[in-house]
């Protein structure tokens, strides 16, 4: 076994997170919407160009107040992919929603747009798209089938901060998005999210959901002598020591993007022989999307080849690994959810995909060495 240890993830670090943190504390303010919060949800507002931000606990704090601003019900229907992680479907689900699963389409794992118009019934009220891996859905598409049925788009764009589609942010596509700041995404502060909200029926509202179902902004802009509760609400808001982590991470997030882009660019590169000789199949990328090298992730024949190589890598100290299991196949899919049409894609690609390590700290050098030990997998295989 190689003595080098690549492992999948390590988080970025970035310039002033120190600093910000106390700076934070000698603030005096520890809770949410202190400084370090409005600085992150400024930042948001105009790189994306949203009506409004809110930095959140996480990213499915952030769906989950998406559902409670479009008042999804017990019996509406929410179509989402079932190649996603659980919490794009748990939010819905909390508030009583059907889960309505979309086949994905081969190229960018993404939903098939071309076949969410067939599972829109009288009861469909929200689609949510999922950008897998920092590359946008097909957009254009869905916001006209929305605007077509009605319908309000929730973005996830967990993976997606600094990609874009047509040449805008990803997240100013949707009536809502949210993004995650999770330590295993791009742009950090350990657990974190946002939602941005593109929509300005919405906006109002926020305000008050965010705060615990009260009027608390109202009073502190003067508006009212003093606050009380008048809608539906939780506890949406990060704290002050983690928006000022997140604040330093934002502001080094170009330099942070550019350096997993030169890794993403090595191991494309790299693996195109590979490709060429059919042993595996790259990433796509559509010409109208600009990804943020979130992942690489290379698909190979079958299961088997997946399992093998992925084996093959950690005996050589390389941490690969497989994605999410579809959740239309899964205990809680099968009990909440239903699919519209043939799942052909997602009961397939999803098990023959292998991620590659990628992170900001990974030099060029090891990640030619994952691409070396993956084409001495090949080399050797029967």
């Amino acid at each position: 076994m190689s003595s080098q240890k690549i492992p999948f993830n390590i988080p970025p670090k970035s310039t002033n997170e120190l600093r910000y943190i106390g700076e934070a504390i000698e603030n005096g303010k520890l809770s949410g919407d202190g400084v370090f919060s409005k600085r992150c949800t400024e930042w948001l507002k105009q790189n994306i160009g949203s009506e409004m931000a809110v930095i959140t606990s996480s990213c499915t704090a952030a769906l989950e107040m998406a559902m409670v601003l479009a008042d999804i019900k017990p019996g509406d229907e929410v179509i989402l992919p079932s190649y996603t992680f659980t919490s794009t479907a748990t939010a819905p689900l909390l508030f009583g929603a059907v889960l309505v699963f979309v086949d994905i389409e081969p190229a960018t794992m993404n939903i098939n747009a071309s076949l969410i118009e067939a599972a829109i019934t009288t009861k469909t009220k929200m689609i949510i798209p999922v950008h897998y891996a920092g590359v946008a859905c097909d957009m254009k598409t869905i916001m006209a089938l929305a605007e077509k049925h009605n319908l309000i788009v929730v973005a996830d764009a967990a993976q997606a901060i600094f990609s874009s589609y047509l040449n805008q942010p990803t997240g100013s596509w949707g009536h809502m998005a949210a993004y995650s700041f999770h330590e295993t995404k791009n742009i950090v502060c350990g657990e974190g999210g946002a939602l941005v909200i593109n929509d300005e029926r919405f906006k109002k509202r926020a305000e008050i959901v965010r705060d615990k179902g009260t009027n608390r902004q109202q009073f502190l802009n003067g508006q009212v002598d003093k606050y009380t509760w008048v809608d539906k609400g939780s506890s949406y808001l990060q704290s002050e020591l983690a928006t000022a982590f997140l604040f330093s991470q934002l502001e080094d997030g170009e330099a942070i993007t550019d350096k997993r882009l030169n890794i993403w660019n090595v191991y494309h590169s790299e693996l195109k022989s590979l490709e060429e000789a059919g042993k595996v199949e790259r990433m796509s990328i559509p010409q109208d999307r600009l990804h943020n090298a979130h992942m690489y992730f290379v698909k190979l024949a079958s299961r088997d080849v997946c399992k093998n190589l992925m084996l093959h890598l950690k005996e050589q100290g390389i941490q690969a690994t497989t994605h999410y299991v579809p959740l239309h196949s899964s205990e809680a899919g099968t009990k909440y959810g239903k699919t519209s049409g043939a799942m052909i894609v997602t009961n397939d690609l999803p098990y023959r995909i292998l991620r590659l390590p990628l992170y900001a700290d990974l030099t060029l050098d090891q990640a030619r060495s994952v691409t070396e030990q993956i084409k001495a997998f090949f080399k050797g295989a029967p």
